[in-house]
């Protein structure tokens, strides 16, 4: 069916002229949005930022920076809800850790907080669009009319688009909230989620409580009474046995942001069968912009060395001793190339041959290090733990890889530490091969000014789905006067044996 204009023709070219405004009042409610649209909320400790964004479906999405986000089916589109925790405000949340009642009481009016940023929100939102349709009309028709024109339709859009929410507004939407990056322990952020009722007074109840457990998380993080590392701390990441899972790059680039890392040691099998389509696994390693220390595995094969070796920021360590960050670091790669062997116990399957190989090049590293006469060695790189053994004594600390679980023990006379890492890529394909998916695992270690290791965090991210993160920390104690000192505390250690 046509429509025909007075004189019965088909009046293309004002449908054209109507279609151009809408076009151009879209395009300038869009960049009004994205450019000036966002408000500053404080709700309860925390500075927040919220804003609205074109969207076809809607939802609303809470950033909680450095844990990741949750994502909530809260309505229906063309508008999305963004909110972003910044910061913990210094002064409030002292007043808050000073008064055990202080979190319950701020998170009541966490409620009223949101309510009122909303509000803000809608109202700048409508006047940033309005004002940029109506701008950008002006930019383009240069008439006064078509920018009154851009103004209204703007305006209606706002109106319906906001009218569109709340009529399609879901109080259930915290039931079902879908996490994304590193949440730490997700479900008791939101408390038992099977609590929550559709209606709006127990939906402002959980609002409550998300942000009470969040503030005490932020809390308790930012004010952990067992260590605090200085800003000269050095701090190292070690992981292990990524075994070409890509999520692990995720998890790692994560950690060396939010936990300001200055160097990342990897202990081996970076890759499974050495392959040379895998030499574009390791490219990721020069997106994490700080020096990265590798020492190859029993998966790793020459090609994978050098593909490693090629990234800017990596280093390889072959039998050498380098000075990286203002650490001493020796390593060694593992003699075996044997990409097709299973997880196994250390030498079980192994011919003695094999085994003594594997030790050998461990006193292979200490006759290097023994050669050091201007440098005491920090840190020592070996992928199979039977490699540490002969470096008992040569340095305070040997971090080692290969068997997928966590393990520290003390090797000779108590003067060295070994440190044995998980599965930083959850031990590959043969982490599925369980009934539990093996977890992703790091450690963060904190070097003082005379490079001793204080403390160490070990970090655990859940397997598939990377659904739950644990950090536990773990102070090296000092030692009282007149006892053997604990490594990391202690003078540099001497070699426990003549060479």
């Amino acid at each position: 069916m046509q429509v025909w204009d007075a004189f019965g023709r088909v009046p293309w070219r004002r449908f054209g002229s109507a279609l151009g405004l809408l076009a151009v009042s879209l395009t300038g409610l869009a960049l009004g949005l994205y450019l000036a649209a966002g408000t500053s909320v404080d709700v309860g400790p925390f500075r927040s930022t919220m804003a609205v964004t074109p969207s076809w479906y809607g939802d609303t999405e809470i950033i909680l920076p450095p844990l990741g986000s949750l994502q909530l089916d809260s309505h229906d589109g063309p508008a999305r809800l963004m909110v972003r925790l910044d910061a913990l405000d210094r002064a409030r949340t002292e007043a808050l850790i000073t008064d055990p009642a202080g979190i319950t009481a701020a998170s009541r009016t966490a409620v009223d907080d949101v309510r009122a940023g909303v509000t803000r929100l809608v109202l700048r939102a409508t006047a940033v669009a309005v004002l940029g349709a109506m701008l950008l009309s002006a930019l383009v028709y240069r008439r006064m009319r078509r920018v009154a024109w851009a103004g209204g339709l703007a305006l209606t859009i706002m109106a319906a688009a906001f009218g569109s929410a709340f009529g399609t507004f879901n109080p259930g939407a915290l039931r079902e909230p879908r996490y994304e990056g590193l949440l730490a322990n997700a479900p008791s952020v939101l408390g038992n989620a099977q609590r929550i009722a559709d209606r709006y007074d127990e939906y402002a109840a959980q609002l409550q409580k998300l942000v009470q457990n969040v503030g005490s998380l932020y809390a308790t993080v930012q004010n952990l009474p067992v260590y605090s590392p200085e800003d000269n701390t050095l701090r190292v990441l070690h992981v292990s046995d990524l075994h070409l899972n890509p999520a692990a790059w995720g998890v790692i680039r994560t950690v060396v942001d939010n936990f300001h890392i200055d160097v990342v040691v990897d202990t081996g099998d970076i890759t499974d069968w050495g392959s040379e389509p895998e030499k574009a696994f390791v490219a990721s390693i020069s997106l994490l912009k700080v020096p990265y220390v590798f020492v190859r595995g029993n998966h790793d094969s020459a090609v994978t060395q050098a593909a490693v070796a090629a990234q800017p920021n990596a280093i390889v360590l072959d039998d050498k001793v380098v000075r990286v960050a203002g650490l001493s670091i020796a390593g060694i790669g593992d003699p075996r190339f044997t990409p097709d062997k299973g997880l196994e116990p250390a030498g079980s399957g192994d011919s003695k041959q094999t085994v003594e190989r594997v030790i050998d090049v461990g006193d292979q590293l200490a006759d290097t290090i023994a050669k050091q006469r201007d440098e005491v060695v920090d840190l020592a790189l070996v992928h199979d733990p039977m490699s540490a053994g002969p470096l008992a004594g040569y340095t305070p600390l040997v971090l080692a890889g290969h068997r997928h679980h966590r393990e520290i023990s003390k090797l000779g006379d108590d003067q060295t530490m070994l440190m044995v890492q998980g599965s930083t890529g959850g031990a590959g394909l043969r982490g599925l091969e369980g009934e539990t998916p093996t977890p992703l695992t790091m450690s963060v270690l904190y070097f003082d000014d005379n490079r001793a290791l204080m403390a160490y965090d070990d970090i655990t991210v859940g397997g598939t789905g990377l659904a739950e993160v644990a950090l536990s920390r773990h102070v090296v104690d000092d030692t009282p006067p007149g006892q053997s000192a604990a490594p990391g505390t202690s003078p540099r250690p001497t070699p426990s044996r003549t060479r």
